[in-house]
């Protein structure tokens, strides 16, 4: 019993670290800036929703899909890194959010073009990157289904809490006021750049290995 504690412990702490939620709660601000409180929930619930869906699906069947679609985590590595820094860019040129005081007509598609940031880049890639997505079929491999199981169920804790975090980030916004969460939204965006690089940098050093 104490040896499987001891493991779940482990694979938490590793997702934890790899995903880190407290350094994606300025990035989740920046990304929502201008949203209100309900749109900032929908966010937060569906990109998290996606995330583990996405990780759940890897733990138990990544390698096959790898290998079905022919795909390796370079390449994951490399087109992940290119949609950060793309986002990152855009946040840099202070291009937060999509819903600025909208009229009738025009609140519902500007709710779900901010929506949109559930999908892409929260969930994939900056939730469920190549990182958490590697971290966690390493350890779904590492002895058969109970650590499987022990994966998915520790990456849903970690999911539930990032979802508070996100969350309780509404109190921040209000507390410091738009302006200073416009210059937060641009030092997000130059660290999404910076990480988007470092990821194209790390794809294509695997490349290269595989290559190799």
């Amino acid at each position: 019993m104490h040896h499987e504690l001891a493991y779940a412990v482990t694979v938490f702490m590793g997702l934890f670290a790899i995903m880190n939620p407290i350094a994606n709660v300025p990035i989740f601000l920046g990304l929502t800036d201008g949203d209100d409180a309900a749109t900032r929930r929908k966010v937060a619930g569906r990109s998290l929703a996606l995330a583990f869906v996405i990780v759940a699906i890897f733990a138990v069947a990544g390698k096959l899909i790898f290998d079905l679609f022919g795909m390796t985590m370079p390449a994951l590595r490399i087109t992940g890194g290119l949609l950060v820094f793309l986002i990152g860019f855009h946040m840099l040129q202070g291009n937060g959010s999509k819903v600025h005081q909208p009229s009738t007509d025009e609140a519902k598609g500007a709710r779900e073009a901010a929506l949109g940031v559930a999908v892409s880049p929260l969930a994939m890639p900056i939730l469920a990157g190549p990182g958490t997505i590697a971290t966690a079929m390493n350890f779904a491999a590492d002895g058969g289904v109970t650590s499987m199981l022990v994966t998915i169920v520790a990456f849903a804790v970690l999911c539930a809490i990032t979802y508070l975090l996100f969350v309780s980030g509404e109190r921040f916004v209000r507390l410091i006021g738009a302006s200073a969460l416009g210059v937060i939204t641009r030092m997000m965006g130059l660290i999404l750049a910076v990480i988007g690089t470092q990821m194209v940098i790390g794809g294509v050093h695997g490349a290269i290995r595989l290559a190799g």
